[in-house]
């Protein structure tokens, strides 16, 4: 995988200090910590209904000492922001080309030397949905790593990591216990989620 903020050290501290400090003064609590046997794992980034998910999750990936990369649709990787985008820990997804994706980041997740958390928006868009993509349940699979349940309450300002889940292979089934966490969570435009 790519360089990223997240394994900038001098940078990384300052914005750790200061994306705690501003968490606190916007309300915010972060809660929960990823555990150890989950060092490479594939978070679930849900309800995502705002642009302003992906600020606040960066801030708190600081904040709880991650190092993620995070799913973005290819347009807001055009120039002149695609480097930055890419060094914010971006992976730009081509959505109208049928790709390897799901592959291609098992892959990536099983060859990486260190920790690596990918977190990926199951709606796929901002956007409402009615059927969930299920890409973040075959790489998780593919990978042979657990699922991490990370939310973004808006309605409570809390935010941070649920429980882990290993998933079973019964897609059904496990959905219905993922949605099932997720219910009670309002997005920054719960109409949307």
């Amino acid at each position: 995988m790519h360089r990223t903020i997240f394994d900038t050290p001098v940078i990384n501290t300052v914005l750790r200090l200061l994306s705690v400090t501003l968490l606190k003064l916007l309300g915010w609590k972060v809660l929960g910590s990823l555990p150890p046997d989950c060092k490479k794992s594939v978070f679930i980034a849900a309800p995502h209904t705002s642009n302003w998910d992906l600020p606040y999750t960066l801030m708190v990936a600081f904040a709880l000492r991650l190092n993620i990369y995070w799913m973005g649709k290819e347009a807001i990787f055009k120039p002149p922001f695609r480097s930055l985008m890419m060094w914010l820990g971006g992976i730009p997804v081509d959505r109208a080309k049928a790709n390897n994706l799901v592959t291609a980041s098992a892959d990536a997740i099983r060859a990486a030397d260190g920790p690596l958390q990918l977190v990926v928006p199951p709606e796929g868009t901002r956007s409402k949905v009615r059927y969930w993509k299920t890409g973040f349940y075959y790489i998780a699979l593919g990978a042979q790593v657990p699922i991490v349940m990370s939310y973004m309450d808006y309605q409570q300002k809390i935010t941070g990591l649920g429980p882990v889940f290993w998933p079973s292979g019964d897609l059904e089934l496990d959905m219905v216990a993922i949605k099932a966490f997720y219910a009670p969570f309002k997005g920054k435009n719960p109409e949307q989620f």
